[in-house]
C-alpha cells in the first residue's frame, strides 16, 4: 500500500513539474489544482516538497515557476544528448562540408551542446560547444522559436551574419520530442546551397529524433 501511495505521489509531482515547464508565466496553486484534477491541499504538499528541493519557486505574486534546481538536472542530460547526436552530426558535417551542431533551448537562449567540424574542408566556422546566443538570432535560434510556437512551416530556417560576420546557417527543429526543445543545423563561411544542404539537415533532424526517442539500453 505504501509503495502504491509513493508511486502516486511521484507521478503527481512529475505531472506538476511538466505543467510548470509549459508555463513561462507561472501558475497559481489553484490553477495547478484545477489542471491536475487534485485538491489544493495535495497541491500545496507537493509544492512544499518541490520548493524544498529547489525544483519549484514562488514569485512575489504567489505564482509558481520551475525552480533553478532543474538546471542541475538539465546539465546532467547534456552529455547524454551529445553522445546520441554525434553520429548524425558527423554524417551531416561531412556531407555538407560545414560545421554541424545540435542546439537546445534554455529559456530565451540557444545552447550548443554538440558541435562537429568537417574533416576535409580548407576552412570552416569554429563554433564552440557551450556557446550561447539569443533565440532571435541565428538559424538554430529561429528554428527553436518556430518549434516553441508550434510553427512547422517552413521546415528550414536560414540566417546570414547573425552570429559571425559572413557566416551562413541552415537549421531545422527536432520535433516529436515533447521533453526537448532542440534544433540541428550547419554553419559555414562558404555559400550554402539550400536545395542541396537543406535535405541533409532535415535528414539529420529525422535521425536525431529517432536516436533520442530510443529507450536507454
Amino acid at each position: 500500500m505504501m509503495a502504491a501511495e509513493s508511486a502516486q505521489t511521484l507521478e503527481r509531482g512529475l505531472r506538476l513539474l511538466r505543467l510548470l515547464a509549459d508555463a513561462n508565466r507561472g501558475r497559481t496553486p489553484t490553477e495547478l489544482a484545477q489542471e491536475l484534477g487534485l485538491s489544493r491541499p495535495i497541491v500545496y504538499r507537493l509544492l512544499t516538497t518541490l520548493q524544498a528541493e529547489g525544483f519549484a519557486r514562488r514569485d512575489a505574486h504567489g505564482r509558481v515557476h520551475l525552480g533553478f534546481g532543474v538546471l542541475v538536472l538539465a546539465q546532467a542530460v547534456h552529455p547524454l544528448l551529445r553522445a546520441a547526436a554525434l553520429p548524425a552530426l558527423r554524417a551531416l558535417a561531412e556531407q555538407a562540408g560545414a560545421t554541424a551542431h545540435l542546439t537546445v533551448a534554455e529559456g530565451d537562449e540557444g545552447l550548443a551542446v554538440a558541435v562537429v567540424e568537417p574533416s576535409w574542408t580548407d576552412f570552416h566556422v569554429a563554433y564552440r560547444e557551450g556557446s550561447r546566443h539569443p533565440l532571435t538570432r541565428g538559424a538554430a535560434g529561429l528554428a527553436l522559436l518556430a518549434l516553441r510556437e508550434g510553427r512547422m512551416e517552413p521546415p528550414l530556417h536560414t540566417s546570414t551574419g547573425h552570429l559571425q560576420e559572413g557566416a551562413q546557417g541552415i537549421a531545422a527543429p527536432i520535433s516529436g520530442l515533447p521533453w526537448l526543445e532542440a534544433s540541428v543545423g550547419v554553419v559555414s563561411f562558404a555559400d550554402l546551397d539550400a536545395d542541396k544542404v537543406g535535405p541533409l539537415v532535415l535528414e539529420a533532424a529525422d535521425r536525431l529524433t529517432s536516436a533520442l526517442s530510443e529507450p536507454p539500453r
